[in-house]
């Protein structure tokens, strides 16, 4: 049977940077990957010094390949399905997709969040043309004219504030939602156009958003812009393990990796429940694999 000193579940910047600190702790671990990482739709990732502008599957492929000078790191590309505590030695048994089981002392989870959009056919564009972040996109979409999507008034308000730092042609869209009195007035004070009504469709070419009509035949062109989804974690690891998670989803940690669960750490977008940018999500993961190796060397010193 396979046994290692720590798991990783998924392979995003948190991942990697958990598997490259424990890699050169000379620790034996396993990085799981299922290529489920929520920037893939997108064309390039900003914001990583050294690395701004790459292309979210070459950033991933480089982390990789480092991990090819540690022999203690085994990489898969698989999906882990279940993780069972071993109660009475202190480990876990880990199952992936491919029938393979797995022993291991420690898990870091960090297999990040997956976004949710009331309107489906935003996915369309997504990446592409419709951006969550705009630290992550602003640049690239500056002094275009722009749509903000929000279907509550403090995340329209919020977004319409931040966005306006990058354009001010600005019209915010909320899908049926009736702002107050007071938020027209904060966003008419900037000459930033408020659409109430329900979309009906977006309407765009290969990604490229051209404009949106709604229920009532009226069209606006805009050429991009952003949205506010809300978010999950995509498999309930922390919760079955028996994690403590706060009412907005949040894992509750010791603020570096370790969760209310003996042998348990979290990093990344995974912890929160919300979007995080790729070089945060990698400095929490180096936090939570120092973490981890400190455990271990505590334990069996």
């Amino acid at each position: 049977m396979n046994i290692f000193d720590c798991i990783i579940v998924g392979a995003g910047p948190a991942g990697l940077s958990s598997s490259l600190t424990l890699g050169r702790a000379r620790r034996k671990i396993a990085v799981f990957d299922d290529g489920s990482n929520r920037n893939r739709v997108t064309h390039e990732s900003h914001g990583f010094i050294t690395r701004d502008g790459i292309k979210p599957q070459e950033f991933k492929e480089i982390g990789r390949k480092e991990l090819e000078n540690y022999p203690s790191v085994s990489y898969f590309k698989a999906t882990i399905t279940e993780i069972i505590k071993d109660n009475g030695n202190e480990r876990f048994i880990v199952k992936s997709t491919e029938g393979q089981e797995f022993v291991t002392e420690k898990i870091i989870l960090a297999t990040g969040i997956q976004e949710v959009f009331s309107i489906q056919s935003v996915r369309n564009y997504y990446g592409k043309s419709l951006f969550s972040c705009p630290y992550c996109d602003g640049w690239e979409l500056r002094d275009k004219p722009l749509i903000v999507m929000a279907e509550k008034e403090e995340h329209a308000l919020h977004m319409a504030k931040l966005i306006y730092n990058w354009s001010k042609d600005l019209v915010v869209v909320t899908n049926g939602v009736e702002l107050s009195k007071e938020g027209v007035q904060e966003l008419s004070k900037r000459r930033i156009k408020i659409k109430s009504e329900p979309i009906k469709a977006l309407i765009g070419d290969n990604g490229y958003l051209q404009k949106i009509e709604f229920v009532s035949g009226e069209t606006i062109i805009r050429s991009a812009g952003f949205v506010v989804p809300s978010f999950y974690r995509p498999n309930h690891f922390a919760e079955t393990l028996g994690c403590e998670v706060q009412e907005n989803g949040t894992v509750v940690t010791d603020g570096f990796g370790r969760t209310t669960q003996k042998n348990i750490y979290i990093a990344g977008e995974t912890e929160k429940s919300g979007p995080s940018s790729l070089m945060i999500s990698a400095a929490e993961g180096n936090k939570a694999a120092v973490s981890v190796n400190t455990d271990l060397t505590m334990e069996r010193f």
